[in-house]
């Protein structure tokens, strides 16, 4: 087991206080569904029969350099991977695009992105809005761990709750790390009130199950959402990149607290997703974050949902 650099994490999540551009919330009055408005960063769907929205938060650059998503592979090999697949070799792209879903009159926000913290652009809540959808309507958050570009957005740059009637849904083992952790104390008095803590593995509200995907996090969950073939499971940070992650589950990632246990957890979500044909939704895959994942011989490959017409 490799243990994260809990410092760099930690600068990461102080930066976050700083930079949080997140809006207040808006006046109680503004609580009727509003119109959805085109927009490139936000893609409609279905799951089921409930209406889902990819929102783009931002995007990071994280440096090609063996030492974050690939670490110990020699320079030769990944790049001979990225380029097969027609992307660049200097720098890997990953997205920010937290999941929101309307099921009857439940408003369902997964993760919050970055809120302009870590260099990124702090796109969800005008993403949100264009979605039709106000920071006070939202009735449920469900976090897939603990690291500053899936928290970022709790709270506003006063310290204050962004989606104040919001309940905040994590497992027990990430709400204990969190409270453990003395970088996000603040963060973890603002939201106290609101969270409502799982057992890993159950079901949750209707419609939402969470799915215990160990080894990034003490307590790291994805979650299903939706049932039978029409499901759609969001896998958090199991995996970052669509090629890396995908076609080299077993190279190591630096931001995996438990390497090898995380290591054996991707593939895992792997096999069943190309066995099972699970439709996914990578939250740092390109933007919108809808695919399914293909057997390829030895390996896999990400195959994104073919563009709406």
């Amino acid at each position: 087991m490799r243990v994260v650099n809990t410092a760099a994490v930690a600068a990461l999540l102080m930066a976050l206080a700083a930079c949080n551009p997140a809006a207040e919330t808006t006046d109680a009055a503004a609580t009727e569904t509003a119109a959805v408005v085109a927009s490139p960063d936000v893609h409609a769907f279905k799951i089921g029969t409930m209406d889902a929205f990819a929102l783009r938060d931002g995007s990071l650059a994280v440096p090609n350099d063996n030492k974050t998503l690939a670490i110990g592979e020699s320079a030769a090999d990944t790049n001979a991977l990225l380029t097969a697949a027609g992307l660049p070799t200097d720098t890997l792209a990953l997205s920010i695009q937290p999941l929101l879903v309307r099921n009857g009159d439940a408003v369902l926000l997964f993760d919050t992105g970055a809120a302009g913290g870590m260099g990124t652009e702090g796109k969800l809540m005008g993403s949100l809005t264009a979605a039709g959808v106000q920071p006070d309507q939202v009735t449920d958050i469900f976090i897939s761990h603990l690291h500053g570009d899936h928290i970022g957005g709790l709270v506003t740059s006063a310290g204050a709750l962004a989606f104040p009637n919001a309940t905040i849904r994590l497992s027990n083992e990430e709400w204990a790390a969190m409270k453990a952790d003395a970088t996000l104390a603040a963060l973890v008095t603002a939201i106290t009130p609101k969270v409502q803590a799982f057992a890993a593995g159950s079901e949750i509200v209707p419609g939402v199950a969470s799915v215990d995907i160990d080894g990034h996090t003490p307590g790291h969950s994805g979650y299903r959402i939706g049932t039978g073939a029409d499901s759609l499971t969001y896998f958090g940070d199991t995996m970052h990149h669509q090629v890396i992650s995908v076609q080299r589950p077993d190279w190591t990632i630096q931001f995996d607290g438990d390497e090898a246990t995380a290591e054996a957890s991707r593939k895992a979500l792997l096999e069943r997703a190309a066995s099972e044909n699970l439709h996914l939704y990578g939250v740092h895959f390109p933007f919108p974050g809808l695919g399914r994942i293909r057997k390829d011989g030895e390996t896999f490959v990400w195959v994104p949902d073919a563009p709406a017409t």
